[in-house]
């Protein structure tokens, strides 16, 4: 008898197969003496939609509220339905005894099998393949060490319930607001509350009030033409600025010209460890902030480097730490990742001994999988695309930075005292390099890269560790290595003090990096301020998981709920009317955090997914009573004078992420057109992207510095530059088009909604 294989995806199928020698292609399949090997398009399989269950849920009725199926139904997912029937064909094959599950090790992967095994009612006995990364010497040990699937069951109860969850609240809320405010207004348990942060900072940033402070400098010019710069700090709070400007003023005058004294000199070595193993949101962060990367680019790019070159380990894990298994593996990865720009830092890292017990080892921080680091496959930088090598580079060299030993350094601090007040001045030398010796000369993939400590030079006051050294020199005092010459009691000669101003500054508002991080710590948005609640959402990973945050970032674009200015992330006025429609209870991250820990319960096995579904539907029906009970009104103010030419009625304008669309507001009717795009051609004036507006021989590129072009006269000047954009890539270009126009343009629902029939107010 042979065993069927399940893969997620065509790539990882192949690779499963090459490994297992199944070199037979068959339909949907691939087939060897002892192992067939097929594969999912992702999901294959979904719960039913409304109408699945009632015809009558075709037309949306508040009175038809709250739906609730019991039990839910399954659905062949309509465009990937050709591979579920070939995957069926090979699970009720006689030959076939049992069922391999290859799917994507975690809870999602697990219920991407088991919606299909459900859907065709297999009940051949299961294994699971559990793995980290796709490299043939992963699968082939992850063959010889094969689980017995029921060991996964109550991950897959976990993944049910929260899919049954999410279609409870999400559908019955979404329709409850359509219905009741006669506009397409969808919410959900996570996009909600992200929306509420985003939210929340933009009335912070509304309501601050700058506020003026000061400080003062003081300058010692010193015989042999050197100098030193201190900073004043305040004898009673500690703080180097102080908001009374006459009291500063005063002090500057006093001290004018004064002589101080060297009260203090402490020379103090330290030791700072590398950064942590990146896991994926601290990695979508990083590449973010490097390279304004969106979470979801920097997730399909690490995908095709996991997939596709083999040469990283899954990408969708919340762990920055390693498993003690791991271990023996390290001189492989430095081995296969050592070409290259990496090559001379590998080498020395192989040859240094690790201590008993490093700090990224810790097997009780590990859950699915570990952090991301480079897999034993041998590395072809020349086959990675910019972009790969830009996230290679982060990660490879993060890996390596882990394995050095610390940065050590000796820390001077000085102070001098001027008439009973307090100055201060600071330097660090260092002593070794340690790990930051990884980033010196920089990335191989960025202009200007790393300094000499191994600090980014675009934004020194993220990097970690660094903020005591920083805070210095936002006070006015400076580094010189002249302190190394005075010592305590020593004279100073006559000072210059002068007062330094500046203004305090509201917080930044969201980008994507930013966001991310307050998805995964937001409890400083809990509104109960409860201690175990926010205890809780760092346990249970914050509002949504790794693997599906950008995703919902990418949800409150496509159903413009905010959009970007710049980098900047803000509320468009559609989001900011659906939160003051939408129940408070699903504002709020207490209520994702309730629900993950109650999730993590089931697959411990410590809660029934009985009573956590039943929980469900009681909040279910409260939600859409809060709904029906609702006073308040909608109203577009995106509205425009154009006419749509199908139906007549005016358009939206919505920008997207990379666009700017006209969308007719009948939903029935559907009609959009794109009236600008974002391209990745350059503006011969400044540099930056241009924009592509109008349709046919009438577009143009416009540049916010003002420049504009006719696409026929770019397309002459790129002709000339030996650049030229070919006919093929302005058919290729307007294709794409064609096809996006086609695609549901406000979020997960857009295809339901195309069938609702509303009564215009």
């Amino acid at each position: 008898m042979k065993s069927l294989v399940i893969a997620e995806k065509p790539s990882v199928a192949r690779d499963i197969a090459r490994v297992l020698k199944c070199g037979k292609q068959i339909n949907g399949a691939m087939e060897g003496s002892s192992y067939v090997v097929t594969w999912g398009l992702g999901h294959l399989v979904t719960l039913a939609d409304p109408e699945d269950y009632d015809k009558k849920y075709k037309e949306w009725k508040m009175e038809d509220l709250p739906m609730m199926p019991k039990p839910f139904k399954l659905e062949v997912i309509r465009q990937t339905a050709k591979q579920y029937q070939a995957v069926k064909a090979q699970l009720f094959r006689k030959d076939i005894g049992g069922i391999i599950i290859a799917t994507d090790a975690g809870r999602e992967g697990e219920l991407v099998a088991r919606l299909i095994l459900k859907k065709a009612e297999c009940k051949k006995p299961i294994k699971r393949l559990w793995i980290s990364s796709v490299t043939d010497k992963a699968i082939r040990e992850g063959f010889l060490r094969l689980k017995d699937g029921r060991e996964y069951d109550k991950l897959y109860d976990a993944a049910m319930c929260r899919a049954e969850a999410d279609w409870l609240v999400g559908i019955n809320a979404t329709r409850a607001l359509t219905c009741k405010y006669n506009a397409q207004l969808s919410c959900g348990r996570v996009q909600t509350p992200t929306l509420a942060m985003i939210a929340a900072r933009e009335k912070e940033i509304k309501g601050f009030v700058p506020k003026p402070y000061y400080g003062l400098k003081a300058d010692w010019k010193q015989g042999d033409g050197g100098h030193l710069s201190l900073a004043w700090q305040d004898g009673k709070s500690g703080s180097l600025r102080s908001f009374d400007k006459a009291r500063m003023e005063e002090l500057r005058k006093r001290l004018q010209g004064q002589k101080g004294m060297v009260e203090d000199i402490r020379r103090s070595v330290k030791k700072t460890p590398a950064p942590l193993l990146y896991d994926l949101t601290e990695l979508q962060r990083e590449a973010n902030r490097r390279f304004n990367y969106s979470a979801k680019d920097t997730l399909n790019i690490m995908q095709r480097l996991y997939e596709n070159h083999k040469v990283l380990t899954y990408p969708r894990t919340d762990s920055r730490y390693l498993s003690s298994d791991i271990l023996p593996t390290i001189k492989e990865r430095l081995a296969a990742c050592g070409v290259g720009p990496y090559k001379k830092a590998a080498a020395k890292a192989g040859r240094q001994a690790l201590p008993a017990k490093p700090f990224f080892v810790d097997n009780a921080k590990v859950s699915d999988h570990h952090a991301i680091i480079p897999t034993e496959q041998f590395v072809q930088l020349d086959h990675m695309t910019v972009d790969e090598r830009r996230i290679y580079d982060l990660v490879v060299r993060r890996f390596l930075a882990v394995l050095y030993p610390p940065c050590e350094y000796e820390q001077v601090k000085l102070t001098v005292g001027v008439e009973k007040e307090c100055f201060l001045a600071h330097g660090t030398v260092v002593k070794n390099l340690g790990w930051r010796e990884v980033y010196e000369g920089g990335s191989a993939m960025e202009e200007g890269g790393f300094d000499a400590f191994g600090n980014w030079k675009e934004d020194l006051s993220e990097e970690e560790g660094y903020q005591e050294e920083t805070a210095f020199k936002a006070g006015g005092g400076e580094v010189s290595g002249r302190l190394s010459l005075l010592k305590k009691g020593d004279l100073t000669g006559s000072l210059t003090v002068a007062m330094t101003e500046g203004k305090t500054k509201p917080p930044a508002p969201f980008n994507e990096a930013s966001l991310l991080s307050a998805m995964e710590n937001p409890a400083a948005y809990l509104e109960t301020k409860d201690k175990a609640m926010a205890k809780t959402l760092g346990e249970t990973g914050g509002l949504g998981t790794v693997a599906t945050r950008a995703d919902i970032i990418e949800k409150l674009f496509s159903s413009f709920l905010a959009e970007k200015r710049g980098k900047d992330i803000f509320l468009t006025a559609k989001g900011r009317q659906l939160l003051e429609l939408v129940p408070e209870d699903l504002k709020k991250p207490e209520l994702t955090a309730q629900w993950e820990m109650k999730l993590a319960g089931i697959a411990g096995g410590s809660l029934k997914r009985d009573v956590f579904m039943e929980e469900i539907r009681g909040y279910s029906l409260q939600l859409i009573t809060q709904i029906r009970m609702g006073e308040g009104t909608f109203r577009h103010e995106n509205l425009t004078n154009t006419k749509c030419p199908d139906c007549g009625k005016r358009m939206l304008l919505v920008k997207g992420k990379n666009c700017e669309m006209l969308v007719c507001q009948d939903r029935e009717c559907g009609h959009r057109e794109t009236i600008a795009r974002t391209s990745n051609a350059r503006c011969p004036v400044c540099h930056k992207k241009m924009e592509l507006r109008g349709k046919g021989d009438g577009q143009i590129f416009v540049c916010k510095c003002g420049y504009k072009e006719k696409l026929s006269a770019f397309q002459e000047r790129r002709k000339r530059e030996g650049a030229g954009v070919t006919k093929k890539d302005v058919a290729r270009y307007m294709n794409q088009q064609k096809k996006e126009a086609s695609q549901p343009v406000n979020n997960a629902f857009a295809v339901a909604l195309a069938g609702i029939k509303l009564e215009e107010k």
